[in-house]
């Protein structure tokens, strides 16, 4: 069972899986946008799509998987009985779900209520409700799956429950074109289809779970002293998770108060999501288990070492990534999602919040670095501490600038929130020396993977800028984009390996060591 965890690799695995749901969730909303647009569905869809989702914080890879995978990884290594305990946890977590799951459907006008409350006055309130009470249940398969995909994290096994998320688009994707084709209700037909792309991927990731010598059973919950101690760790994690909820929450509420906000911000998301999960979230998860391992064998050099570059690896690819959406947000936007009925106007809106979420997004890739150091150590309570502060700063900054900015203020307060609480983060780890110091590397590469991100992205905006009549072409605008992108990239892997940033050698060097 005592599997080392490679930690290049591992990210490679789960980075590849990551961006090919990415790519199959951008058909996903193009598909969405296409049918739906921005307007009263579309809408209804997105917030009872975003209930479930807002609650797996919490109990799957939240705050229950925080406090479980460090105890999980550490029995594995022990190797003290790992398989008991995953079937504890999981028979608790499914008991507990299921009572949720069931007074949600009682509480569902509440909680709509709480995510957008601008829709009480129309008919959209009625159908987010109705709509909801469809989707919830997905909180109980996702969530029992992200524990899951926690068990398989932790024996260094990564493919499956990477690929996971990837059913879920291809469900949505299918059910859309086939309710299309036959000539059902499209929206119906998508909220329907996102309880059995839970399914799906819970039976996935419970079948791997099995095949990696890991068979869980369900059975009666029972409280025993190791699931006291994971609810008192997760405890501080999961009001950690409610702050960031809280953000989310404020986000949408003052969306819901402009038509066709809540739309436009979540295709605006869809976009820095792609480099967030990809190189964000895939490193935490693989980085996680990877600390847990090398503290229990009081390796601080190692722990240092894998802080470091995991850290070196997401700002190569993430500044660029953000520097290209601050450079060309309406070309991505609209060659992404204009057509059908998302028209211009749409894209526009969409165009402006995706700037502000750029400017953001070094910050939040790096949150997810660093909150490992944290929680390898079972130390929920400090991040809960900088969450609070953050929630503070994005409410009012959300909720004041509203009045002169619109629904823009939304996506401001995410931003500046992010990266308060990275300073947070950051300097909350020098209580733990040397063990999570920026190391001479880091601090050289750093300002190499800034300047040569700059050259692209002047590079960048130059080449949309001689494209901008193709870029506005049905037919070629694809073709364009493609060539603007294909200009970043080569220019971005030449300015690096000139300045130093990163080198062929450095990058076969990390792929051997994993």
């Amino acid at each position: 069972m005592n599997r080392k965890i490679r930690l290049i690799s591992g990210f490679l695995t789960v980075g590849g899986w990551t961006l090919a749901s990415r790519i199959m969730g951008f058909v996903r909303d193009m598909m969405i946008a296409a049918f739906l647009g921005s307007g009263p569905v579309a809408e209804a869809f997105l917030i009872a799509f975003s209930l479930p989702n807002m609650f797996r914080r919490f109990f799957g890879e939240g705050a229950f998987n925080t406090a479980f995978i460090p105890m999980f990884a550490k029995k594995v290594e022990d190797g003290s009985d790992a398989k008991a305990f995953a079937e504890d946890a999981l028979s608790g977590l499914a008991g507990i779900l299921i009572v949720f799951t069931l007074l949600a459907q009682v509480f569902m006008p509440f909680l709509v209520l709480l995510m957008a409350s601008g829709f009480v006055e129309d008919a959209r309130f009625d159908l987010t409700v109705d709509f909801a009470r469809i989707t919830f249940p997905y909180i109980l398969f996702i969530s029992l799956a992200a524990l899951l995909s926690g068990v398989l994290n932790s024996l260094g096994r990564f493919a499956a429950a990477a690929a996971a998320p990837v059913l879920l688009n291809i469900i949505l994707v299918g059910v859309m074109f086939g309710a299309d084709r036959l000539g059902y209700n499209v929206g119906r037909a998508l909220v329907w289809g996102v309880p059995f792309a839970g399914l799906a991927q819970m039976a996935l990731v419970w079948f791997a779970a099995a095949r990696a010598g890991m068979p869980l059973r369900l059975k009666w919950p029972r409280m025993t002293p190791e699931l006291k101690r994971l609810a008192i760790i997760a405890a501080p994690a999961a009001l950690a998770g409610g702050v960031v909820q809280v953000n989310l929450l404020v986000g949408r509420q003052v969306a819901s108060y402009f038509d066709g906000a809540v739309a436009w911000l979540n295709y605006a998301d869809r976009l820095y999501q792609l480099p967030l999960g990809v190189v964000g979230i895939a490193m935490g998860v693989v980085l996680l288990p990877d600390l847990s391992r090398r503290l229990r064998a009081g390796d601080a050099t190692g722990s240092r070492d894998s802080i470091n570059r995991a850290a070196e690896f997401t700002l190569f690819l993430t500044i660029p990534s953000a520097v290209a959406l601050v450079v060309i947000p309406f070309p991505l936007v609209s060659v992404l999602f204009e057509r059908g009925a998302f028209g211009a106007a749409d894209a526009h809106a969409t165009a402006q919040a995706l700037v502000i979420y750029g400017f953001g997004l070094p910050a939040f890739v790096l949150a997810k670095v660093l909150s490992p150091v944290y929680f390898a150590r079972e130390d929920t309570k400090t991040p809960f501490r900088f969450a609070l502060v953050s929630m503070v700063v994005n409410a009012v900054l959300a909720i004041g600038l509203s009045w002169n900015i619109g629904y823009l203020a939304a996506a401001v307060g995410t931003s500046v929130a992010g990266w308060v609480m990275l300073v947070l983060l950051w300097r909350g780890t020098r209580k733990f020396g040397a063990a999570a110091a920026m190391d001479a590397r880091l601090r050289h590469v750093l300002p190499r993977i800034l300047g040569s991100s700059l050259v692209m992205g002047a590079v960048v905006w130059g080449v949309a800028f001689a494209l901008q009549d193709w870029l506005h072409t049905a037919g070629i605008r694809t073709l364009a984009l493609a060539i603007v992108v294909g200009a970043g990239m080569m220019t971005y892997a030449l300015a690096a390996m000139a300045s130093g940033a990163m080198t062929l050698s450095d990058l076969r060097r990390y792929i051997r060591r994993g």
